[in-house]
């Protein structure tokens, strides 16, 4: 049986090390926890914001989804989109 092959660093370990060397990477998870936090309590305190983010977050989902296929399209070599 072979042993275990010499690596200096695994892969996600590099992606970790290079996320701490990074200051601002641990602030842009830190905004998004914290709208998060925010938008829960909201819920609790007011049910129906609920069904109005469900309906904000459907409407975001399909922009972006146009957009991603306006993309891929253009760069498939299909028909232009005109915008």
């Amino acid at each position: 049986m072979a042993g275990p092959t010499s690596m200096s660093m695994c892969p996600m370990a590099k992606m970790c090390k290079g996320m701490m060397d990074k200051p601002r990477s641990g602030f842009a998870l830190l905004v998004p926890g914290l709208v998060l936090i925010i938008l829960g309590v909201a819920v609790i305190f007011e049910p129906r914001i609920l069904v109005w983010l469900i309906a904000i977050a459907l409407i975001v989902m399909g922009v972006g989804m146009l957009f991603f296929g306006s993309f891929i399209r253009r760069h498939q070599g299909g028909t232009p989109v005109s915008g």
